[in-house]
């Protein structure tokens, strides 16, 4: 995933990893959460998941 928001962004991309518990694991951009795993079914995000991420972003843009 991270290699797709650097290929798309570059060194735009912000990307940070914060450890947690209970496997929680988040997409968030400018504040606002766009992927939750939780949210999601357990899940990690697919190919597809990780796109529709980027095109929340480059709405946002």
């Amino acid at each position: 995933m991270v290699s797709e928001f650097f290929q798309a962004y570059g060194g735009d991309a912000a990307i940070s990893l914060t450890p947690s518990d209970g496997g929680r694991f988040e997409v968030r951009f400018n504040g606002k959460k766009i992927w939750d795993k939780a949210e999601a079914g357990g899940i990690y995000p697919s190919l597809t998941n990780v796109r529709e991420i980027k095109a929340t972003i480059n709405q946002a843009l």
